[in-house]
């Protein structure tokens, strides 16, 4: 199995309780450092583990560390899609460099991966394919305009891909967590958003959603129920009002 963005947070908080199953893990990510950490934590458990660095949005690269997983392993069984960015953007000081890196990581990555480990899964006719999304793919959440499009891309394209799978054996589950603790954030940040888990727990409901084979998961129920029947159904107005109360503006970055 592999992980796309693995060197820290979900990807290697999943990486490390998959261990504990005796998976062959695969792992990618960037920083060439924190994945070496991350793979002798996996080996230490008992796990086989392939480091693969470099960038998910290099098509080249996840073509050879594609190559480097079938020469080792024959393929894959799962493929965990979690390679993501959540740069801040505002519509205010529109940038768009900064949403094609965005949208490049998120949808991108997953796109090249899909490429090169999607014929053999169908040709075997088993494997699955978990994308980790968000709950913020469900409505465009203020400053983070380039996530929640990109969150909501991977959804949309996961849910196609399900359908065009039918019947193949090969199964695919679209994730959507809320907010999970990954230390990545400014201290005393994370504790401020609504119903965070923490980082353990937020992993082992991925995992379990996986492990069902479930079409969608999303969590916590408190939040995701509201985004997903409240939210999402909203009208416009109402919900432009009622975010731009709960989450005001800072000064414009223009001023």
């Amino acid at each position: 199995m592999l992980i796309t963005g693995a060197s820290s947070g979900l990807g290697r908080e999943m990486a490390s309780q998959l261990a504990g199953r005796g998976w062959r893990i695969a792992v990618t990510g960037r920083r060439e450092t924190e994945l070496r950490a991350v793979a002798q934590h996996v080996e230490s458990r008992g796990a086989e583990c392939l480091v693969l660095v470099g960038s998910v949005t290099e098509p080249d690269t996840v073509k050879r560390h594609y190559a480097a997983v079938r020469e080792r392993w024959a393929g894959l069984d799962w493929l965990i899609l979690n390679a993501g960015i959540g740069d801040a953007t505002d519509a205010r000081d529109f940038q768009g460099d900064a949403f094609r890196r965005v949208l490049a990581t998120n949808v991108g990555g997953a796109l090249n991966w899909l490429e090169v480990a999607l014929p053999d899964m169908v040709a075997a006719g088993r494997g699955t394919v978990a994308g980790i999304s968000s709950l913020a793919a469900w409505r465009g959440l203020p400053r983070a305009g380039a996530y929640s499009a990109s969150k909501a891309a991977l959804a949309a394209l996961l849910e196609s891909v399900r359908v065009d799978l039918r019947g193949t054996g090969v199964d695919v589950v679209t994730v959507f967590p809320g907010f999970i603790k990954n230390g990545n954030a400014r201290p005393g940040e994370e504790e401020t958003k609504p119903f965070v888990l923490e980082l353990e727990d937020g992993v082992r409901r991925i995992l379990a959603g996986i492990d069902r084979k479930a079409p969608t998961v999303h969590f916590p129920w408190p939040l995701s129920y509201f985004m997903k029947y409240v939210g999402r159904n909203m009208p416009d107005r109402l919900y432009d009002s009622l975010v731009g109360r709960l989450m005001p503006r800072s000064p414009s970055p223009r001023a």
